[in-house]
């Protein structure tokens, strides 16, 4: 099989072997509802000094734009062949490829840089025929036999030999039989025990086991149960039925068999193909000794089941399974969903059971019977209207999960009006009443006879419950015209989907390998998906196979690659173990001396793709960069140097001890909700960061720039800032000073927070604390940490944390009103909201089957059906657009009428306060270290003496401090700054924040007091000659000053236009930090700028006591800059929500001074 697949990929054949890493693309969906988009490309050359920066349509030709840049970068175009050039996405390792339209690439930065490649890839599919981890093992064993046979020889030769030789011989013998048998999942037969025993007697110590126990039988067809369907293949007459003898279970000793025959009343020609017979070994607790038992303990005695085993009753050449079989046991677990249909040898352990079937001299095939010639079909208005609505009913129910025995009676009795459907195909399928062969032939012409299904409904087909080899055919093949990146979104889902397989070589397997060589990227998240289902101990074997022929397929070079990916990961495993359990005193050093083997890693491998994405292609690490976050699991912050030198460093969160496959599916559910609300023309801006597992307990976490946490935002306005309404509106207004950008923020909140609503609402996404949301400077908020989901929440006791349906508070409703008033624009957050629910109802049938899908994988919060039930509830398929549009308008209602939430932000404040070491509690920049009563005394007085002019580290003033502390005889003098002084007032406000402090007017009336202006600045109105007017319009909103600068008229020169600018002091300030400043205007007495410069954080009570020292400067070229003139606008009049607007006039100061 992996001859034909590779040969279908050769490495000299560059269209179906690039070796590049391709750039997602979106779908023709996506291509439709982006018509008229714009996209703004940057193009860097090596060729030309600066790079060219244009808009071109988003439905053009990569082509186009690959021949445009060779344009601009070449005259000549003649001796350039343009099929070796490509364009790369600057700072990431990945191309845009040829054939597609600029945008249907899925990243929103799309600058690129036009390179020269000659198809040389690090990573380029090598087809080179290595074997494969399995020949290190036949070897071993092949050794074993030779020694075996080696003393089988010398043991014959000795038989003439004296009796003790003899016995060291037989000795030896022994060791070689039981080192071959150890070698063979540790199984020693009743054979070779019988055989060893007729060998001369030698001493050997046995160990004793002693077991009461049984054996039950049960046959079943995978997960459709014990069904007597018929199967017609020529079976003989002397095998009618179905049986076997009992096995031995292989102990030593071993023990007295069971009745020596086990037969089932099916006759062999009613057994599926998908057959498999699974073996429970149960046992009760042995009586106390001497008989002294007590009465009725004989009745209450429990029955534990210790371990099972399945097997297909026909092997993958279809042929009856015959002779005797070696089973190894699997330990009994709760709530498996999946078993494994090979025996357990892995575990040394592990209880081995002998089966012998009945043998004869031919063999029993299972023959596949053709479909059917003729299958009805019929239109479904033929129906009555009574049947009509059942059948409506049941079809949208979206689900086989949940059809009733009713429900399934109908869908068989009506299958033939179905077919305008085709979606209802699984449904149908899950309604067979019957299996067996003679049945067959008219379910494979439905099958045939349906329209294609979409890859959203073949997903369906895949479950468990479909077990027909013919049906999961069908099934790959509708979905083999996917495309790589929605074969991306399904990967997890279908690595889960060859659990249900009855055999390796199936259509899925060979799909996957197929498509992954044909796709690096496929390739590298296939690789670390069945990496990590190797912890998976029932079907560790099947997935040993499946990653040895990918690394078989793609060659030597992915292969080196794969081995630098898993070798940092194991380095950085190491390091994040250590850092955890080190003390959080020590873990900064821990970390810092574990990352120089990451450093020395690097210096050996001179690059590696990271596993979050193979277009992460990094050359070393920024150990000053790094750090680490005070959490539970203490996750690292790691910052990699970019292999591309135009691209910035990439940082990610790397975790340990955490188990991130419930992110990564959160996460690929919610991106995939994303796509389908971009495919119906609805862009809800959400943040879309990846999150990939790279084994059982860690993983990497991409970080997301300029975010930040709602408990932190919230912080800014004290531990009681989950209670009010204004800080997220304050932050944004902060990090978007003027109107337009501020808007454009609004307008991504309302629409990544309708997102959020109702991506968390399905979900369920529980643990909803301010820790877990997050907010960019640009408006959009987002998610983390899915701990919780399908409902599964946080629990105090019996008291849920998590009341409301989703967080929506009204901090977030002050954001979209504009106020604390209910707007028009909270009637379109709504309307946006009940318009993406209903879009993600339309497609839930997609979500129960990726759900469904994943209920083997092991997720402990999404084992059962129960689980599953949530997502259906919340989907509620079987409701109207309009029920449901009234349903979520309630739950809005709802969420933001609970006070719930906000109580669990506060708590969950006051637990970060409580539980933070003293490293995480506010310090002070000036005085960084921990002071305590025990060393450094309590304070008794302090006393403000005076004031001081100071030159380091910059010019300004500062306050000389006298301090007297209890035991010390004397004082202590200290300087510090009106800043300071700042700086302390805010944090005591967040550590007591219900203490009665001062307000900061108080420092800033001590600042006027003992601060005066230097001599040369005059705080009165402008004195002496007017040297021209300055029109500026002034406003206060949110703690936040806003000055425009708009124009200068009438400025004075001496005969030739300066180069005018102005700077903006906010007074007093002392140490000149409130300098803002404009461009400057070339040559010109009259100019225009139309800037706004805002200052932040100054509360009402502040604003008037402050003047705006306005100065114009005069630009130089080879002296200083000259002073034109200068203004003393006081605020002590104006108002919060006013707005000046007027001309200040300019005039020259008694001392002329610049700066």
């Amino acid at each position: 099989m992996l001859d034909v697949l590779r040969s279908a990929y050769p490495s000299s054949d560059r269209s179906k072997n690039s070796g590049f890493v391709w750039s997602p693309s979106v779908g023709p969906e996506e291509l439709q509802q982006g018509l008229g988009v714009s996209v703004k490309v940057t193009v860097i050359s090596d060729h030309v000094r600066e790079p060219l920066t244009f808009t071109c349509d988003g439905s053009s030709m990569v082509d186009l734009l690959i021949y445009q840049t060779l344009c601009y970068a070449n005259e000549d175009l003649d001796h350039i062949d343009v099929d070796h050039y490509l364009l790369k996405v600057c700072g990431q390792a990945e191309f845009l490829e040829k054939g597609n339209l600029l945008r249907t690439r899925t990243q929103t930065r799309i600058r690129t840089q036009a390179q020269t490649h000659t198809h040389k890839c690090t990573c380029t599919y090598t087809h080179t025929h290595t074997h494969c981890h399995t020949q290190t093992h036949t070897r071993k064993k092949a050794n074993m036999f030779g020694s075996f046979m080696c003393e089988v020889e010398i043991g014959l030769f000795s038989l003439p030999a004296l009796k003790v030789e003899l016995v060291l011989h037989v000795e030896r013998l022994v060791q070689s039989v039981k080192a071959l048998c150890s070698s063979l999942a540790a199984v020693e037969t009743p054979d070779i025990t019988s055989a060893l025993n007729q060998l001369p007697a030698f001493t050997v110590a046995l160990p004793d086991y002693s077991l009461v126990g049984e054996c039950v039988f049960s046959l079943c067809c995978i997960s459709q149960g014990l069904k007597y369907n018929s199967l017609s293949h020529n079976a003989p007459t002397l095998f009618p039925f179905l049986f076997f003898y009992a096995p031995y279970i292989l102990l030593y000793p071993p023990l007295p068999p069971p009745p020596p025959r086990v037969c089932f009343p099916v006759q062999i020609n009613q057994l599926p193909r998908e057959t498999q017979l699974t073996v429970t070994l149960y046992a009760s607790a042995l009586p106390p000794p001497g008989g002294a038992e007590e009465k009725g303990s004989k009745q209450r005695r429990s029955i534990d089941s210790l371990g099972w085993v399945t097997m297909p009753l026909f092997n993958f050449r279809h042929i009856l399974t015959c002779g005797r079989k070696l089973l190894g046991l699997w330990p009994s677990t709760p709530g498996s969903n999946a078993r494994s249909s090979s025996p357990n040898f892995s575990q040394p352990d592990s209880v081995i059971l002998q089966v012998d079937f009945p043998t004869s001299s031919f063999e029993v095939r299972f023959s596949t019977p053709p479909p059917a010639e003729f299958s009805p079909q019929y239109d479904f208005s033929r129906l009555d209207q009574h049947s009509q609505r059942q059948l409506q009913d049941v079809l949208h129910k979206k689900s086989l999960f949940w059809l009733t025995p009713e429900d399934k009676r109908l869908l068989w009795e009506k299958r033939s009006f179905c077919q305008s459907e085709s979606g209802a195909l699984p449904l149908v399928l899950a309604s067979a009443p019957r299996w067996e062969w003679a049945c067959l032939s008219d379910i494979y012409a439905l099958l045939r006879q349906w329209a294609c299904l979409n890859h959203h409904d073949a997903l369906g087909l895949l479950h468990a419950t479909f077990p027909d080899q013919e049906l999961r055919r069908t099934a790959v093949q509708w979905m083999d015209s996917i495309s790589d990146p929605e074969l991306l979104d399904f990967l997890p889902q279908l690595v889960q989907a060859l659990k249900y397989e009855c055999y390796l070589d199936s259509p899925l397997v060979r799909f996957l390998l197929r498509r992954a060589i044909g796709d690096m990227r496929i390739a590298h998240y296939l690789f670390w998906l069945l990496k990590d289902t190797l912890q998976d101990s029932q079907f560790s074997g099947r997935y040993q196979h499946l990653l040895a022929g990918l690394l078989c397929c793609v060659g030597r070079g992915l292969r080196e690659e794969f081995d630098r990916q898993c070798w940092l990961v194991t380095i950085l495993a190491k390091v994040a173990q250590s850092v955890r359990d080190a003390s959080p005193s020590s873990r900064q050093a821990i970390l810092r001396e574990g990352l120089e083997e990451v450093k020395q890693f690097f210096s050996v491998s001179s690059s590696c793709r990271l596993p979050l994405n193979p277009g992460m292609l990094v050359k070393a690490i920024n150990i000053q960069s790094c750090s680490y976050f005070n959490s539970n699991a203490v996750p690292l912050k790691l910052s990699f140097q970019n292999l591309d030198p135009r691209g910035d460093n990439i940082n990610v969160i790397f975790k340990s001890g955490d188990d991130l496959r419930q992110d990564m599916l959160t996460l690929q559910i919610i991106r995939i909700m994303n796509k389908i609300w971009i495919q119906e023309g609805l862009d809800m801006r959400m943040v879309i960061f990846r999150c990939f597992s790279t084994g059982r307990g860690r993983g990497m976490v991409e970080m997301i720039p300029q975010a930040e946490t709602l408990r932190k935002i919230q912080g800014e306005h004290g531990v009681t800032g989950s209670f009010k309404d204004r800080p997220l509106a304050d932050w944004l207004q902060k990090h978007n000073p003027t109107e337009d950008e501020y808007e454009k923020a609004v307008e991504n909140f309302i629409y990544s927070c309708a997102g959020c609503c109702v991506a968390t609402y399905i979900l369920g996404i529980c643990d909803r604390h301010n820790d877990n949301i997050m907010l960019k400077t640009s408006g959009h908020m987002f998610h983390i940490d899915f701990g919780k989901f399908l409902g599964h929440a946080q629990m105090f006791g019996n008291i849920k944390r998590d009341r409301a349906p989703f967080v929506f508070t009204s901090d977030m409703a002050y954001v979209i009103n504009g106020g604390d008033k209910p707007s028009s624009r909270f009637h379109d957050f709504v309307d946006l909201c009940c318009e993406a629910y209903n879009l993600i109802r339309k497609h839930a049938h997609l979500f129960l089957n990726l759900l469904g899908l994943m209920l083997s994988c092991g997720i402990p919060e999404l084992s059962d059906l129960d689980d599953l039930k949530y997502v259906y509830d919340a989907l509620r398929p079987h409701e109207s657009e309009a029920d449901a549009t009234m349903y979520f308008t309630r739950l809005i209602e709802s969420s933001l009428g609970s006070v719930a939430t906000k109580l669990n932000f506060f708590i969950h404040n006051l637990a970060q306060m409580k539980f933070a070491s003293s490293e995480e509690r506010p310090v002070l920049s000036f005085a960084p270290r921990v002071y305590t009563l025990k060393t450094d005394r309590l304070i008794r007085n302090l006393f403000v003496c005076r004031h001081i002019r100071t030159y380091s580290p910059s010019k300004g003033y500062a306050f000389v401090v006298k301090v007297e502390r209890e035991g010390q005889q004397g004082s202590v003098l200290v300087q510090r700054s009106f800043e300071e002084f700042y700086e302390l007032h805010s944090k005591l406000r967040l550590i007591f924040p219900s203490s009665k402090l001062p307000s900061s007017k108080h420092i800033l009336c001590l600042s006027l007091c003992l601060s005066p202006p230097p001599p040369e600045i005059c705080w009165g109105p402008v004195s002496g000659k007017v040297v021209g007017e300055v029109k500026l319009s002034i406003s206060y909103k949110s703690d936040k000053l806003f000055i425009m600068v708009m124009h200068i008229r009438g400025l004075v020169s001496d005969g030739t236009d300066p180069d005018p600018y102005v700077k903006l002091y906010l007074l007093p300030d002392p140490q000149k930090t409130g300098k803002r400043k404009t461009k400057a205007a070339r040559r010109t007495c009259n100019p225009t700028y139309n800037e706004m410069l805002v200052y932040d954080r100054i509360p009402r009570g502040d604003l008037q006591q402050r003047v705006i020292h306005l100065r114009v400067l005069g630009e130089g070229a080879f002296w200083e800059n000259t002073l034109l003139g200068e203004a003393f606008i006081p605020l002590k009049t104006l108002t919060a929500g006013q707005c000046w607007a007027d001309w200040h006039q300019l005039g020259t100061p008694s001392t002329d001074s610049t700066r």
